[in-house]
């Protein structure tokens, strides 16, 4: 384990500057599009002269400078947020009061309030920019009769239904981004240069900034008509305002229909989510840029940052995924990074950078695995408890006893996640810390609709059960007797006495629940039943089509790079290793990637698994975590046929177990 210090160095080193770089260049990009602005804002058809000289004398007043400076500082606050709120594992809800939980949730309100407060902002500079009647909020009165009296002042409507359309647009970006994970970092197959990447991606932004500003427009003046009354009234009570009798109200249908207004408020919105998106889209391209780890160092103050440590470690996971991403690079287009991947150590001669790589790949591959064994046990049942075959535990007991060999220790082994599911259960949730990668796919316990007997599978089981341990079949227990006489003969003839962990323990009777609880657990049943009969609670507690497969697949871009990196690996080694270390891990992988072929295939037979969600085109949120199933089923299938093609019929001296090598067969054919 790292101290902190060494295990946020990327963090410092690297992420910040380069979250820092992203918001110079939108600051930079601030400008032009502000001139832009100001021209389009007002902009005459009739009086083009006028325009241009309207817009050179709004340039070199003092209003103009220090609108710019409030602008820079809302472009480096978003910068800031996208900094704070970004992740490379998306966050799906699987039900929809899980995505109202997620709006909800004390940290998504904050960010929250800070766009609206920015909108706000953005639309006091767009006000003071545009100029005429949207300047200020107050304004004179029109005086009818009494001229005698004093001039008082009365609200400037137009400039208030700026503010809130700016309020309001900021809001509604802020739950979008929840919606449609605009603050997902999502990493692109094909490495481009930062320039080729904004260029093809700014289109993208103006179309996606003036639709969404389109639609948010259209959404408040919608609520500003019903609501507009509120905000009016509490403004000119605040600020001791008068409303103007003279003037038709805005909160009217008339007042909204205005051709100008409306042209304004669009144009005020599009330069807002232009701005932010552009910001947002710069920290992307900056934060996925391609960093390369070394794979060994010469000092040991700087091996933390070597390739092999950096796998390991499990926050944050942007150095995680970039790692992987190296990895998967290095071990395609790098052949002199290659050679010190299957090098060995001085003194000692042995492969710890290749046994550090390949342990972490597979056991990414075995957890994914594990994550899908348990999601499909739960579907098939629908939430029953399944009983164990006995037959098949046999058989695979067996089978896989004959093939464990020294990789194995290396590695978990997948194949005993298929054969029990009770203990994977136990694994995944009960007995073992989760991994940060992503939380694996669980059963939702917490629901009112979750039933007792998938608790009870779920529940960490008892030491003194049979099944507690690394006890994987059920006739182990069926020889208890036998190797207790064993170990009692072996006393009496004077050798040594049996662990005492080997004797079975005496079955203890479960205690029985009290009254009280039975009390407490039938009226929860009874209010369950009850609101599984309303239509609102089942529509919002109902699981989503494709949600539960998109969830299982969140961090599949990892296991992408990890199948990559280890096949193009194992085919260099073919010519390349001169040492033979991938002979000896060879097994292993081919194992666990056969295991989860299986696995993979198991699941796109269940319903909504295999339906390719469509695509949206007119939005800024990452959709590739939708297809990463697909691409991974891709990759797996690629990745073993890049082997067997490497080998061919040399694969059949490799140790393994009867099921595997018939699967393997079919690659080698070519008929899988």
């Amino acid at each position: 384990m790292f101290s902190n210090e060494q295990s946020c160095w990327f963090v410092r080193k690297v992420v910040c500057w380069r979250a820092v770089a992203s918001i110079a260049w939108a600051v930079l990009l601030l400008l032009p599009i502000t001139v832009l602005f100001v021209v389009l804002s007002r902009f005459s058809l009739l009086h083009p002269i006028q325009t241009i000289s309207e817009c050179l004398s709004f340039a070199t007043c003092a209003s103009a400078i220090f609108s710019l400076i409030l602008m820079c500082g809302v472009i480096i606050m978003v910068g800031f947020l996208n900094l704070e709120y970004y992740t490379v594992i998306p966050t799906i809800a699987c039900s929809r009061i899980a995505l109202l939980g997620q709006l909800l949730h004390p940290r998504q309100l904050v960010h929250s309030l800070a766009h609206c407060i920015m909108g706000i902002i953005v639309a006091w500079c767009c006000a003071v920019t545009i100029g005429g009647r949207y300047e200020s909020i107050g304004c004179p009165c029109i005086q009818n009769d009494d001229t005698d009296s004093l001039p008082q002042m009365c609200l400037n409507e137009y400039h208030l239904l700026l503010l809130l359309a700016g309020a309001f647009v900021g809001f509604s970006h802020s739950l979008l981004g929840v919606i449609y994970n605009m603050n997902y970092v999502s990493f692109h197959t094909v490495q481009q240069y930062k320039y080729l990447r904004f260029k093809g991606s700014l289109l993208l932004v103006v179309r996606c900034s003036s639709t969404q500003a389109l639609y948010s427009v259209r959404n408040y003046i919608v609520m500003y008509f019903f609501l507009g009354y509120i905000p009016k009234a509490w403004i000119c009570k605040t600020l001791n305002l008068h409303l103007e009798s003279s003037v038709h109200p805005l909160d009217s249908i008339a007042g909204l229909l205005d051709l100008s207004l409306l042209y304004h408020q669009w144009i005020s919105a599009s330069f807002l989510l232009f701005t932010w998106h552009v910001t947002l889209l710069l920290f992307r391209i900056f934060v996925t840029e391609v960093y390369s780890f070394p794979v060994q160092s010469s000092f040991t103050e700087d091996a933390h940052q070597c390739l092999p440590k950096v796998l390991t470690d499990k926050q944050p996971m942007i150095l995680k995924f970039l790692a992987l991403q190296d990895f998967a690079l290095l071990s395609q287009h790098s052949p002199s990074r290659r050679s010190e991947v299957f090098s060995l150590s001085q003194p000692g001669g042995h492969p710890h950078n290749w046994n550090a790589i390949t342990k972490e790949c597979l056991s990414l591959l075995a957890d994914l695995t594990q994550r899908l064994v348990a999601y499909h046990d739960t579907v098939a049942t629908n939430g029953r408890s399944k009983s164990l075959s006995t037959g098949s535990e046999r058989k695979t007991s067996s089978e896989s006893s004959g093939t464990s060999g020294p990789e194995d220790l290396m590695s978990p082994r997948p194949t005993m996640l298929l054969r029990t599911p009770a203990s994977v259960f136990a694994r995944s949730i009960g007995g073992f810390p989760q991994s940060p990668l992503t939380a694996p796919f669980t059963p939702d316990l917490d629901s009112p609709f979750s039933s007792p007997a998938l608790r009870r599978l779920t529940a960490p089981m008892d030491q003194c059960s049979p099944w507690f341990g690394t006890v994987q079949s059920p006739h182990i227990m069926r020889r208890a007797p036998k190797l207790w006489s064993t170990s009692t003969d072996s006393q009496v003839n004077g050798s040594p006495p049996a662990s005492p962990a080997s004797a079975p323990s005496p079955k203890q009777e479960p205690s029985k629940p009290s009254r009280l609880a039975q009390f407490l657990q039938n009226r929860k049943e009874q209010v369950k039943n009850f609101l599984a009969k309303r239509a609102l609670i089942m529509y919002l507690f109902n699981k989503l089509p494709e949600a539960s497969s998109q969830a299982l697949f969140a961090d599949s871009q990892a296991h992408i790079w990890a199948l990559e990196g280890l096949s193009y690996l194992v085919q260099a080694s073919f010519s390349e290793d001169q040492f033979g270390v991938v002979q000896t891990t060879l097994p292993s992988i081919l194992g666990c990637m056969l295991v989860l072929q299986e696995a993979v295939d198991r699941h796109f037979k269940l319903p909504h698994a295999s339906s390719k969600p469509v695509r949206s085109a007119g939005s800024l949120g990452e959709s590739t975590h939708k297809t990463l199933r697909f691409a991974l089923r891709a990759t797996l299938k690629t990745s073993i046929y890049r082997i067997t093609s490497t080998f061919g019929n040399h694969l059949n001296a490799v140790k393994m177990s009867a099921e595997h090598r018939k699967r393997l067969q079919l690659f080698l054919e070519y008929k899988e």
